[in-house]
């Protein structure tokens, strides 16, 4: 699933890491689980390391969820949404504006004035949570396709794969 979302998103492929496995997520600290090879067969990303206590929220609230649960990557939704991978980072000038383009050529009109959270929020982030509303209206509806196609299905049973809209168009 990473190699695909990998491949999907091109040269900005860093964003994507590995999940780690449940039983890395309790060591107390990122050089103690380096150092546990037995527990993951290798080390783990630090930016999947820092994201510990929030898998292990939405572990959690998995096994009681109301709703159907899927994994989005913002960078893998923006690649599909352009029809190619995208060369410019979400962080810098022309990344933004290149994905608030996308974003506008699918129907999504973003406020200038978020209140608050216009205030707090880092752009990257409103862009990124804006592609993935988009990319789960489009799970909902039956428009978006996995990464891989089926899903991977783990030892707890749950299907695992990155959704997205297929590549339909050419970049803005």
């Amino acid at each position: 699933m990473v190699l695909l979302a990998r491949k999907a998103i091109g040269a900005l492929w860093s964003s994507v890491f590995m999940t780690p496995v449940r039983a890395a997520l309790d060591v107390a600290d990122h050089h103690g689980q380096r150092a546990q090879p037995p527990v993951t067969g290798a080390g783990i990303a630090i930016q999947a390391f820092g994201l510990r206590a929030k898998l292990r929220q939405v572990d959690r609230w998995i096994g009681q969820a109301p709703c159907r649960v899927v994994e989005v990557h913002p960078e893998v939704s923006f690649a599909r949404l352009a029809g190619t991978p995208l060369t410019a980072r979400n962080n810098t000038w022309a990344g933004a504006q290149l994905r608030h383009r996308l974003l506008a050529t699918a129907g999504i009109a973003l406020d200038s004035d978020l209140g608050d959270t216009g205030r707090q929020a880092g752009v990257d982030d409103v862009l990124d949570a804006a592609v993935c509303a988009w990319t789960a209206r489009r799970v909902a509806n039956g428009q978006a396709r996995p990464l891989p196609n089926p899903p991977q299905v783990f030892s707890d049973g749950l299907p695992c794969a990155i959704w997205s809209r297929p590549t339909t168009r050419p970049a803005a």
